[in-house]
């Protein structure tokens, strides 16, 4: 957390760079306000990057568009009935923006779009104090009517106004509180808590599309265990992604089975530090932190208590995969996401059988091969999976798995494992059968897959005489 000293310092070497200076030139010369807002104003006093600068002001639309005209290397008016105009000055992309006083109607969280005439009640009416600030332009003066720099420093999301009022009017914005709580590491106050509860089935009256939009930045953050329980303890999650609160089953008082939610966040922790660590300074990876939030969610439906109390959850892998792949779906997820999902959590128990016994070189490359493009995040998830606090079968989990990945790097660089084929293609079968393409073309193919995984590299020679000898032996 910058000092408010510090944090004036950033914003003014902001608005003063040539782009914005000119820009707030332009429009001081032309009598109308203008002022930076919102997150960048916020994460100045966060001393993060400033990213995404959003500007509003006491300009309609066309007088915008006026303005910027001269300034801007192109313009767009894709937002003008939200009062939006974007720009692209020297280069800088910047968006600007009407003060609004909107007016909701309590049906849809889509507002009645009004115009105002002030920034102090265009700030009031936005989500959360830290994000109500504004730099006014060009003078720099900070405006904060709502207290959110406060708010920062104490790390806290208290809504404008009363939380009952802005959450009944815009419900995504209870979404949006367990997100800065994962984003920004801040608390929701006890009244914010509470009106998420009670006001938490209006979250329906939201579209699928925004809904998982922020489930998804949610999960994005660096740490959105914080988050998630904030939904699922506020009954949010039970509308959205009824999955995940599913997963807190009743533990017996023998601890036959571990708390399946809390395993669940843990290995969710657990994969996120794997990814960091195996791809630094990438993006992260949704799919795989689905995969990791919703891997044992086939478990409340595959429950079983066996003799002497002992709770299994037999095929929770199928169930789950099947139960992923429907709740994903509802959520308009794009089809690569659900399918990789799906997938990655019907396979993730595979591997525990190779600490079973040793697998031979045909078992890897079928485990290479089912898990195909999707590997790389099934080795993550596979580890992550293990939050046993036993160290010794930690270790040995983990020196298990350290010697699959050997093998498999091995045989890789012997065979191509990446790219599993048959010795022959579907030409070369045609030839040596002398048969036209058709389905029998594709039963050979797939016994000459089957081969090629049990046996390895056959080579041409070998593959022909096991493909005429197969074929013999059809009726």
């Amino acid at each position: 957390m910058e000092s408010v000293a510090s944090a004036i310092r950033r914003l003014a070497e902001l608005a003063e760079t040539p782009h914005i200076t000119r820009l707030a030139l332009a429009f001081s010369a032309a009598g109308f306000e203008l002022a930076l807002v919102g997150g960048p104003v916020r994460d100045a006093f966060l001393a993060r990057e400033l990213h995404d600068l959003d500007f509003t002001t006491n300009a309609v639309p066309d007088q915008i568009l006026e303005v910027v005209r001269p300034l801007a290397d192109a313009h767009w008016d894709i937002g003008r009935a939200f009062g939006t105009i974007g720009a692209r000055i020297d280069g800088h992309t910047v968006e600007i923006t009407t003060y609004r006083t909107d007016a909701y109607d309590g049906q849809t969280r889509k507002p009645v779009v009004e115009f105002g005439d002030s920034l102090e009640a265009d700030l009031v009416r936005r989500d959360f104090t830290v994000n109500a600030m504004a730099l006014r332009l060009p003078e720099q003066v900070l405006v904060d009517p709502s207290g959110g720099v406060e708010d920062l420093i104490a790390g806290r999301l208290v809504t404008p106004s009363a939380p009952e009022i802005s959450f009944g009017d815009d419900p995504l914005r209870m979404m949006r509180a367990a997100r800065f709580t994962s984003q920004l590491g801040f608390t929701v106050t006890l009244s914010t808590a509470e009106a998420m509860e009670a006001l938490a089935d209006r979250i329906s009256i939201v579209s699928v599309e925004r809904v998982s939009d922020e489930l998804g930045k949610l999960l994005r953050t660096a740490a959105p265990r914080a988050g998630l329980e904030l939904l699922v303890d506020s009954g949010i999650a039970a509308i959205v992604l009824p999955e995940l609160p599913a997963l807190r089953l009743e533990i017996d008082e023998h601890f036959h089975h571990k708390d399946v939610y809390e395993h669940s966040l843990t290995v969710l922790d657990q994969a996120i530090e794997l990814e960091r660590l195996r791809h630094p300074g990438e993006a992260p990876d949704l799919i795989l932190r689905l995969a990791a939030l919703l891997h044992d969610i086939g478990k409340p439906s595959t429950k079983r208590t066996e003799a002497a109390g002992v709770v299994t959850f037999h095929h929770h892998d199928v169930a789950g995969a099947k139960l992923a792949k429907r709740r994903l779906r509802e959520l308009r997820y794009d089809n690569e996401t659900i399918q990789s999902v799906s997938r990655l959590i019907e396979l993730h128990l595979r591997f525990f059988g190779y600490t079973e016994g040793a697998w031979t070189d045909s078992a890897v490359r079928r485990y290479v091969r089912d898990a195909g493009p999707l590997l790389e995040r099934l080795h993550i998830l596979t580890r992550a999976d293990v939050t046993t606090r036993n160290r010794r079968k930690a270790d040995r989990l983990s020196f298990a798995y350290d010697d699959l990945e050997q093998r498999i790097e091995k045989l890789g660089e012997e065979e191509e494992l990446a790219a599993i084929r048959p010795d022959l293609d579907g030409e070369q079968i045609m030839q040596i059968l002398g048969i036209p393409a058709g389905r029998e073309v594709g039963e050979a193919y797939r016994y000459l897959l089957e081969l090629r995984l049990e046996d390895g590299p056959l080579g041409v020679d070998v593959a022909t005489e096991r493909l005429l000898a197969w074929r013999a032996s059809r009726p």
